[in-house]
Parts: C-alpha cells; sequence; structure tokens
C-alpha cells in the first residue's frame, strides 16, 4: 500500500486516519514484528485528530492519516529511546528530534520504534541484544543493516514509509535486502537535532518506502520542501555506467539486470556513457577510519564506563577506533577532499551514475555465520562496496529494487551531485519499471 493509494482510500471515504491506523497497528502486533516499541495510544490520537479536522472542513498536511514508524534512534519527548543496544544505554527523550517534529506538521501517523542494529553499527542487521525478524521476502537471508526494522516494516507492508539513517549504506542496504526503496540524501538537507549520532560527517536521515514516489512525499516533508514531492520530467541526462573494474565480480543476474536498465534508460532518450569508476573502490579504507574514529569519539566516555553492555562485534570495533591517530584521520579527510574534487570533475560529464546496490542477492544468515575474522570483513566490505562511496563524498544516492528473483531482489543505485535529489528521483521512477522484466 503506497502512500497514493492510502491518500485515495481517505478520500472516497473508504478509510479514515484511524482505520488505517488499526489496520498497521495490527499488523504491527504480529509474529516477527520489526517493532522495538509499538506506540498505540500516541497513533490512534494522531489519527484521530486528522479525523476530526477533515471532518471539520480543516486543513491538513500533506502526509495525514498517513502510518509511519522511525528506527528507534530518535528523540521524541516522553519516549525511550533504545538505539538497538543493552537496555542500559537507553533513555526517555527529553525533546523531539526535528524531523520527527515535521512528520507531525505534515499529519502522518507515527506508530512507534523500529529495531536496529546495535547504536547503527552493523550492514548485516544481525543484532547482540535482540532477535532480529526474518526477512519477509527471501527466506533465510540477511535483512540489512542499519536500519533493519525500517526495511522489514515497509517489506511486509505495515507502513508505507518508515524512517532510517544512513552513514555508510544503511538506509540503502536494508532496503536492498527487502527489495523496497532506500533514499539517502545529501547530507545537511535537514537537522540531525535529536537524532542518535555515529559519524557526524557522514549521517544523514532519509526514507525507506514502497516506491520512489513514497520517499520523495517524505524527503520533501523532511527538507521543507526543499526535494519536490511530486518530481519532474528529466529529459536527455547522461547516465554514467562503471565499465571496470568497479563493477568486475558481480552476480551474473545483477549484470544482466544492469544491461536491462542501460538499455531502458537510452530507450527513454538518455545517453548512457562509460566510466572508470575503479578508483572509488580505494575510499574504503578512508571512509572506515572517518566513520570508526567519530564514533569511537561518540561512545569514549560510554565505551569506559559501561565496557561490558556492548556487544562484541561493537565493542571491538570501537577499541580498534580508538587506535586511530589524529594523523590518520585528518589524511583520511584529506582523501575525502580530493576525492569529492575528482567527483566533482566526473559529474561534468554525467548527470547521474547508476551502480549496483548489491553485487548480487541478499547473503544468507547461515553463509555469514560460518565466516570468522577476515573472511566474515571480506563479506561485509562486499556488502557496503557499492554504499559507502556516495557517503564519504556526501553524495545523494536513490536505491530502487528493479527484479524478483528466485533468489531474492536485485536493486540498483542512483547517485548524483550533491542537491540532487530531484534529478536522481526522476530517474529511479523509470528504474521502478524495470522491475516488470525477468532476470
Amino acid at each position: 500500500m503506497t502512500i497514493r493509494r492510502m491518500q485515495a482510500r481517505l478520500a472516497t471515504g473508504e478509510a479514515t486516519a484511524q482505520s488505517l491506523a488499526s489496520e498497521a497497528l495490527a499488523l504491527a502486533a504480529g509474529p516477527d514484528s520489526p517493532f522495538s516499541t509499538i506506540e498505540a495510544d500516541r497513533a490512534l490520537a494522531q489519527a484521530a485528530m486528522v479525523d476530526r479536522a477533515r471532518a471539520e472542513g480543516r486543513a491538513t498536511g500533506p502526509l495525514a492519516g498517513i502510518p509511519m514508524a522511525h528506527k528507534d534512534m530518535f528523540d521524541r519527548t516522553g519516549s525511550r529511546v533504545g538505539r538497538g543496544a543493552h537496555p542500559s544505554a537507553s533513555y526517555v527523550a527529553a525533546g523531539t528530534a526535528e524531523v520527527l517534529s515535521r512528520l507531525d506538521d505534515a499529519h502522518a501517523v507515527d506508530l512507534g520504534r523500529l529495531q536496529m542494529s546495535e547504536f547503527a553499527m552493523g550492514p548485516t542487521g544481525a543484532n547482540h541484544h535482540h532477535p532480529a525478524p526474518p526477512n519477509p521476502v527471501v527466506p533465510g537471508a540477511i535483512i540489512g543493516g542499519s536500519s533493519s526494522g525500517s526495511g522489514v516494516a515497509v517489506a511486509m507492508g505495515i507502513v508505507p514509509a518508515a524512517l532510517g539513517s544512513d552513514t555508510g549504506g544503511s538506509i540503502r542496504i536494508p532496503a536492498a535486502c527487502n527489495g523496497v526503496v532506500g533514499f539517502k540524501p545529501t547530507p545537511g538537507r535537514m537537522s540531525m537535532a535529536g537524532v542518535m549520532p555515529l559519524s557526524w560527517t557522514q549521517d544523514c536521515v532519509g526514507p525507506l518506502a514502497a516506491s520512489v514516489d513514497c520517499a520523495r512525499r517524505v524527503l520533501s516533508v523532511l527538507t521543507g520542501g526543499a526535494v519536490s514531492a511530486t518530481g519532474g520530467d528529466a529529459r536527455d541526462l547522461r547516465i554514467g555506467f562503471d565499465a571496470g573494474p568497479l563493477t568486475d565480480g558481480i552476480a551474473e543476474a545483477t549484470d544482466r539486470q544492469l544491461r536491462i536498465v542501460r538499455a531502458m534508460l537510452s530507450d527513454a532518450g538518455h545517453r548512457p556513457c562509460d566510466l572508470d569508476l575503479g578508483w572509488l573502490a580505494t575510499l574504503d579504507e578512508p571512509a572506515n577510519v572517518i566513520a570508526m574514529a567519530e564514533a569511537g569519539t561518540v561512545h569514549a566516555d560510554r565505551l569506559r564506563k559501561a565496557q561490558d553492555s556492548y556487544g562484541p562485534q561493537v565493542r571491538t570495533r570501537l577499541a580498534q577506533a580508538a587506535a586511530i591517530s589524529a594523523q590518520d584521520y585528518l589524511r583520511a579527510r584529506q582523501i575525502r577532499a580530493v576525492a569529492q574534487d575528482r567527483m566533482q570533475a566526473i559529474f561534468a560529464k554525467v548527470d547521474v551514475i547508476v551502480t549496483p546496490m548489491l553485487p548480487d542477492v541478499p547473503p544468507q544468515i547461515a553463509a555469514l555465520a560460518s565466516l570468522e575474522g577476515r573472511s566474515l570483513a571480506r563479506m561485509i566490505s562486499e556488502v557496503t562496496r557499492f554504499s559507502r562511496p556516495a557517503s564519504i563524498l556526501g553524495l545523494p544516492a536513490i536505491s530502487v529494487p528493479v527484479a524478483r528473483t528466485d533468489r531474492g531482489p536485485i536493486s540498483v543505485q542512483v547517485i548524483g551531485p550533491p542537491n540532487a535529489e530531484d534529478r536522481i528521483a526522476d530517474i529511479a521512477v523509470l528504474l521502478e519499471e524495470a522491475a516488470l522484466q525477468p532476470a
């Protein structure tokens, strides 16, 4: 169910905001729920307020009556924020995150808090403290992280959109694993006040959604209209595709789907161009250094006082962060600045770039469980292979599913220059049509 279809039901009287909320809450309370906390009383009160306003002919916001939920890392006054961590790390918020306030002002209905990776650290969706829900579209596959519950909630049809956060792929990876849309905006497009920090130079908030249209409607509200809710009519764009070696070794089905996408965009009047994007792979280490140095700073005090409350993988990563020198951190930021200049030169030649989102369909949990040490690190590096460059470079990117195979969904990613959210969304709308193609 998309936002557009829900609004049509509301407009015809087929549904009320309260009936939509009740339907969503029933699904949220079912087995394998992706919620960490369901906040039904507030949701039903918000829905009743929308119904009263509509009955009295008063103006309502652009998301009036639409049920949504959010990753458990956003403050809301009086609500307990869990952050996917040990219970001792939770707290009752004294204020409300600005992004939630904007959804409130748009009259969206907030069902509650969704599960996430511990402190938003982990691309697989596994959590040491809380059992993760199963993947609703690929039995046995990872659900992706760290916005794991957000991807599952949309894929299960509980909500048409849910908020997540993205530092190295945490919106786009779970979107791809669950076969939904994930929209990472340009950092700085909206306030991060009241949002748990991880790596403050890369963090951003965005929606996981049932469609590109749903995602851009939510992002328009979050950005105060800086991103269009309706989109335009992109014509004659230069579309960059990697000619290797960045995409070397991707699965045959993924490569085949990229060729289908390229042909479809060409038929739509755009101009595919070959690029050498292999150098983006060299950004993996500086991206990790920046992210972990900043995360280590965020957690330094708590790690000293409550080390045992962290899961072993997160604790190990944060302990390693303490060994990153100021020189290493500043050098990584220098590398980022040079890479941003290089990418700016590329965007003088093309308007957007299209890459795979994952090298293959979502990996199976059992395959990861059998890996240890460096083998596990390599697998995780593969999962983030195509998402990290846009994060370290500060670029908007959207993950959109383009095929359903018997092994799982295949998604591609559209990346644009800073503040080009409308442009990449327009291309992503075309790519949704590729989902009808066999793979």
